[in-house]
This record gives C-alpha cells, sequence and structure tokens, in this order.
C-alpha cells in the first residue's frame, strides 16, 4: 500500500475556497502533502497547503501542468477542466472522483437525464437550450406557470436558480441553457452525504434537514438528525445509495432531496465533494466529512459516519448593503452561548449573501440546538466596518 503520511506522496486539490480549507485541516492531522490551485490569491487555502498556486480552474495547460506534479488529483469545485483531468487520468494520475463522474453532474440538463435514465426518482423536468426556446414552449403550452428554472452550468449558492411564477420572473432570466422543472409541493429540503471508497465501500451520513433563507436561495440551518420520520430517514438514505452506485463516484457525494407531501422522495441534484450540507459533522459527528473524503480517495478504511449528539449548522453570509473589509459584529457574544463553535473562512472582503464562514451548535436536545442557532443567526452580522 502507498505511504501517504509522512511521505513524499502529493495530493492536489483543484480549488482553494472554503471547502479545500477545511479539507486542508484533515491532510495536516495526516502530515500528508498538499497542493492547491485557485484563481484567487486570496483564496481561504493559500496559507495551509505546502504548495500553492494561482491559475484558471477551467484553463487546460494550467490544470493539466499542475496535476502532474501530484499522485492523486481531488476537487472542491465542479468548475474544472474535466478534459485535463482526463488526459491526467490517460497518463496514470489517479483523479478522484473521476472525469467520467464529473461529467454527468458538471452539466445539471445531462445530471437531470441521467436520473431518468437511471430510474432515480426526480422532478419532471424540460431542456431548452436558450432563453428563447423556453418563451415559445410557455407561448404554446408545452410548459407553464410556476416551474423552476435552472441554468444547465455553473450555479451554485442560491445562483444559476430561480422560481419563475409569473412572466415578469421570467423576463428577469438570464439566456442560457437551462431546464425548467415542475414545482413540486414538498414538506422538507433534505440532503444525505454519501462516502465511497474505490474497493466499493459504501457508507451514508445520517439524514440532514436544510431550512433556507426565503430571498437568497442559500441554506440558512442545517440540522442533523433532520426531524422526520425514521421510514422517510430509512428511504432518503437507501435513495442516496442508490444515486452513490449508480455514479460510481469515488469520494463524497452530496444527495441533496426533496419529501413530498405524500413522503416520497426525489432527488434534486448532488455534488461531488464535502459540501455545506456536511459541515455540522465537523463537531457533531465521530469522523467528520473532511476526514472522510480524504480516507475515500486514499482507499482506506472509512469512518464511522453516526453523530455523536445533535447538531445544527448556522451559515454565516454578508449582510445586505456591506460590501467591502470584513467585521464579525458581536462574535464575542455567540462564543459565550453553549455548544457554539464558529468557523470564520478567511475571505477578506464581504458582499451581500456571500458565505463567509458557517456556526455550529451542538447539544443532546435538537429543539434546544435548534433555538440556540437562531440566538446565533440574530446576534452575529457579517458587515463592513
Amino acid at each position: 500500500m502507498t505511504s501517504y503520511f509522512s511521505s513524499d506522496f502529493k495530493l492536489a486539490i483543484l480549488g482553494g475556497g472554503q471547502l479545500g480549507k477545511m479539507l486542508l485541516y484533515e491532510t495536516r492531522k495526516f502530515d500528508i502533502q498538499t497542493l492547491v490551485l485557485d484563481p484567487n490569491p486570496e483564496a481561504p487555502s493559500r496559507l495551509a497547503a505546502n504548495f500553492f498556486q494561482q491559475g484558471d480552474l477551467m484553463d487546460y495547460d494550467t490544470v493539466y501542468q499542475f496535476g502532474k506534479r501530484a499522485d492523486i488529483v481531488t476537487f472542491e469545485i465542479e468548475a474544472v477542466n474535466i478534459d485535463a483531468l482526463e488526459q491526467l487520468e490517460a497518463e496514470g494520475i489517479t483523479v478522484y472522483p473521476s472525469p467520467k463522474t464529473l461529467r454527468k453532474i458538471q452539466d445539471k440538463g445531462v445530471q437531470k437525464d441521467f436520473y431518468t435514465e437511471k430510474n432515480i426518482p426526480t422532478a419532471p423536468y424540460k431542456k431548452y437550450p436558450n432563453l428563447a426556446d423556453l418563451k415559445l414552449a410557455l407561448t404554446a403550452n408545452q410548459s407553464s406557470f410556476p416551474f423552476v428554472w435552472k441554468s444547465t452550468q455553473g450555479g451554485y449558492d442560491g445562483k444559476g436558480v430561480q422560481v419563475v411564477r409569473s412572466q415578469e420572473d421570467l423576463e428577469k432570466l438570464v439566456d442560457t441553457p437551462c431546464i425548467a422543472e415542475r414545482m413540486i409541493p414538498f414538506k422538507n429540503e433534505l440532503a444525505v452525504i454519501v462516502v465511497r471508497s474505490p474497493k466499493g465501500e459504501v457508507k451514508t451520513y445520517p439524514v440532514v434537514e436544510m431550512e433556507f433563507h426565503p430571498e437568497a436561495n442559500q441554506v440558512e440551518y442545517v440540522i442533523c438528525p433532520g426531524r422526520i420520520d425514521d421510514k422517510v430517514a430509512t428511504k432518503a438514505r437507501e435513495v442516496a445509495t442508490q444515486v452513490s452506485e449508480a455514479f460510481e463516484h469515488v469520494g463524497l457525494l452530496a444527495v441533496e432531496m426533496f419529501q413530498t407531501e405524500d413522503d416520497e422522495i426525489l432527488v434534486n441534484e448532488v455534488a461531488p465533494r464535502p459540501h455545506n450540507s456536511g459541515h455540522y459533522s465537523i463537531e457533531g459527528s465521530y469522523t467528520n466529512q473532511f476526514e472522510q473524503h480524504l480516507r475515500a480517495i486514499l482507499n482506506l478504511p472509512l469512518g464511522e459516519t453516526e453523530s455523536k449528539i445533535g447538531a445544527v449548522m448556522v451559515n454565516l453570509v454578508g449582510a445586505e448593503g456591506h460590501t467591502g473589509d470584513v467585521y464579525y459584529e458581536k462574535i464575542e457574544d455567540i462564543m459565550a452561548l453553549k455548544g457554539v463553535t464558529p468557523h470564520i473562512y478567511g475571505k477578506r472582503e464581504t458582499r451581500p449573501f456571500r458565505k463567509m464562514g458557517h456556526v455550529t451548535i451542538v447539544n443532546s436536545d435538537l429543539s434546544e440546538a435548534r433555538n440556540i442557532a437562531e440566538q446565533v443567526k440574530n446576534a452575529i452580522r457579517v458587515i463592513t466596518k
């Protein structure tokens, strides 16, 4: 077996944002050499990696030359050059998750078609090459309001996703290849993180419940375990395992889902990397999602996925009306509350709704953790001085 620890082994990470930074905590724990590529010279990961390079993640030569320096390549963001990853793989460098998996996920239209092909439950949808074709379909009554519009590429953190209820909403959309998805009435938005190793060992984390900000379309609270019926939780974990097996991914796969009014589970979308819905696991789980991703891509035994304690995660996002050097107002106040741990991502500049950090609240009483989470949300503000 390869010696990963305190050796010449090199792990390359494409993307140096907060997910990369938190993954690097775990590589430091195990003394694994790391190389990070990110377009931002001030990327949160720059200080924790053994080697940091500024560069374009979508540029073939940049990604190819960077990846050649490593033994294994992984990523913390889907917007990377897949052709370069395929070439690296062809030359014997291990890439996890594989470019083959990423191709099915990077384009949301391809992702939706894949669910249909594999009989994975998902909301009905139609694909359109541009905005004009979507408008024509509405005029011809081939599609109807309301629907969820999704850009097939590049959407994240509430960008590239819009609920379209009227002609007025339609006019605000950008002209891009897209899908129009039927609006499904649902009780809850859920997520399950699945981890899979190259030898096929698969484990799922407990189902989490996600509460969203009504305007920003971003997750505001993540609650683990989700406050749902055991039968629904079992079904969600089974569907997540089905999705994992279909993609044949290696590493972490976050599966976002809807629990419908009649308790069916529909897959919304997936992310083949550590995910916002798993941040609670740093304090709440026996093996946090970042360590688990490392264990999986290195083909090491997978860790325990169950929780030690109930946990609620609160996202810290930039306050509206504030753009510039960041200041965390009243962070001392929240740190005085029981079971509270803040994680600050290291982004120097805040802007409205930008993810700047998160706070985890652990408590053996989940409802008490949720109450403290609300106190945290109401107290701390991410502003400019």
